[in-house]
């Protein structure tokens, strides 16, 4: 069998109003916009990248618990370096780092449709 490598993974993130997303995405975790479409964006930080599908009007995307996590290096770095706009989200949606008896350093990010956003980073 030849030699191969899967480089990353990028999630299809449902949404229900593909600005917003967009928007919270770039603004708010820092993410740049690489593609958009009718209802469809492509957008990378560094070497993650996620794929918003806005689905459609009506739909109910309750119950529906979708969540990703992101690893990460210098976790207490980058959340200070998200932390003014994660600071204007509503409260509730960000849980600040913390360590996890699993040996991960976290932070948790609710995006605008309920969507889990894990960061983390192994602790030495």
């Amino acid at each position: 069998m030849g030699k191969f490598s899967l480089n990353q993974i990028t999630p299809f993130v449902p949404c229900s109003n593909l600005a917003r997303q967009i928007a919270f995405y770039r603004d708010v975790l820092g993410f740049e916009v690489g593609f958009t479409a009718d209802n469809y964006a492509f957008l990378r930080r560094e070497a993650v990248a996620v794929r918003l599908i806005e689905v459609e009007a009506g739909d109910d995307l309750t119950g529906r618990e979708t969540s990703f996590y992101i690893d990460v290096q210098q976790i207490d770095a980058l959340f200070a370096d998200m932390q003014e706009a994660l600071d204007a989200l509503p409260q509730g949606r960000v849980r600040a780092p913390f360590d996890q008896d699993y040996g991960q350093r976290e932070f948790h990010v609710l995006d605008e449709d309920g969507n889990l956003v894990f960061f983390g980073e192994g602790i030495s």
